[in-house]
């Protein structure tokens, strides 16, 4: 089937009609109490296009099966859908395999595959994990677990006053202890885009893998784990236009192979005895019982439909977005941004004086606009800059102008009712 918008590709890059690319998004009609959703919470999850939903409305109704199981005509088809999602998402971030590339349920589950099935083998009483000040907690409390357990240490790099992490620090952090990097590429707090190919290489050449957390990166910027040379790669369907429930994670191959399972049992096995068990060959060594079927050929479609558009113009069009934001909001008396790093994906975090990020997000709601108020799961950021909380609009492509407008005059109606 024809990708979505696939005549797009030979487009220049501001030569778009996104106003047609918004309609594929029927949610985006929604209305709030009578008013139009303006949906600014995309760092959390972006919404669907109608191509999406009907492909997974297409394999509900006509090719649903399970998979790898049986040779009658569904199982087949699904079993060749399913396996066609894969290969999409290896072309999307150049894996040199697709058996490197491993269905998971999201960034969470990926990363704590690695922690399982890597950190449980090859981390020891003594070693070193390096993370950073700006990591999700789900690339902090694997890693704690694993350090409880294993009797390791966990050092984290820190970030200055414009949330950028201090690369000196980082680097004098290595010693020969030092056994494993846990990166986030872009902050889903603060936007930060971190210079990971540079922290890559540092690590690698202190012999240490690196697994990047790419939750809020792949759905902004190109993503080439080649030309990274990252050892694991993780990312989520959901923040890519894609079903819940799904995510992948990218690992070397001869990694991958080394790494024990995290899971048993279904298609992670070649043969069953009481006596032992012989693991299947990677991908489906990781890929224990029935896989989310579905969602990963919903992901396939999603990847589809938004490699059609470019994900370079779809980065261009959001940076504009994020500049236009970025100036209207430091126009605002009493609203402070956090987290003003030069390189930024579009997440704006901010907070208003004297007014409680979740009384904002209130307010904001009765208007119809959609953020995000909270420590999104990253509470260390929080206390570096001695905050609670902060409101974060998070932009995608089908997002407006207008919609920027929208939240400055609901800020300003926060500012009125509170102050």
């Amino acid at each position: 089937m024809k990708p979505a918008n696939a005549s797009l590709k030979s487009e220049p890059l501001f030569d778009m009609d996104w106003e047609k690319i918004r309609a594929d998004f029927p949610i985006l009609n929604l209305k709030i109490d009578e008013k139009p959703l303006i949906y600014l919470d995309n760092a959390a999850s972006s919404q669907m296009p109608q191509s999406v939903i009907d492909r997974l409305v297409r394999y509900q109704t006509t090719q649903h099966a399970n998979i790898n199981r049986a040779v009658h005509y569904l199982s087949e088809i699904a079993t060749i859908e399913y396996h066609r999602a894969r290969s999409t998402l290896q072309q999307f971030i150049n894996a040199r395999e697709d058996r490197e590339v491993i269905f998971t349920s999201g960034t969470t589950d990926s990363i704590n595959l690695v922690m399982h099935g890597y950190g449980r083998k090859f981390i020891n009483s003594g070693d070193e994990i390096i993370l950073t000040t700006l990591e999700h907690h789900s690339n902090i409390v694997p890693w704690q677990m694993l350090a409880e357990e294993k009797g390791a240490t966990i050092r984290v790099v820190p970030i200055n006053d414009n949330g950028e992490l201090q690369i000196d620090a980082y680097e004098k952090l290595f010693n020969e202890r030092t056994k494993f990097v846990g990166l986030i590429h872009v902050s889903n707090a603060l936007g930060t885009i971190n210079p990971v190919k540079k922290m890559i290489d540092f690590a690698h050449q202190h012999g240490v893998p690196v697994l990047i957390d790419g939750a809020q990166a792949a759905p902004h910027i190109p993503i080439d784990v080649q030309a990274l040379d990252c050892d694991f790669y993780a990312f989520s369907a959901h923040k890519l236009c894609g079903p819940t429930g799904v995510g992948i994670l990218y690992g070397k191959a001869d990694l991958l192979e080394a790494m024990q399972p995290f899971k048993g049992g279904g298609d992670m096995i070649a043969s069953v005895t009481f006596e032992k068990t012989i693991y299947n060959t990677i991908p489906h060594k990781f890929e224990a019982g029935t896989p989310p079927i579905a969602a990963a050929i919903g992901f396939g479609a999603a990847i589809d439909y938004l490699t059609a558009i470019g994900i370079e113009r779809i980065a261009a069009y959001e940076s504009t977005l994020l500049d236009y934001a970025t100036d209207c909001l430091n126009e605002i008396p009493g609203v402070k941004i956090i987290g003003t790093a030069t390189n930024k994906a579009a997440v704006l975090s901010f907070v208003i004086d004297g007014i409680h990020p979740h009384d904002i997000g209130t307010i904001l709601n009765q208007d119809g606009i959609a953020v995000r108020t909270g420590h999104h799961c990253a509470q260390p950021v929080m206390q570096r800059f001695n905050i609670p909380a902060t409101s974060r609009a998070s932009f995608a492509f089908y997002n407006r102008k207008t919609e920027v407008d929208a939240l400055v005059a609901g800020i300003k109606t926060v500012q009125k009712i509170f102050l």
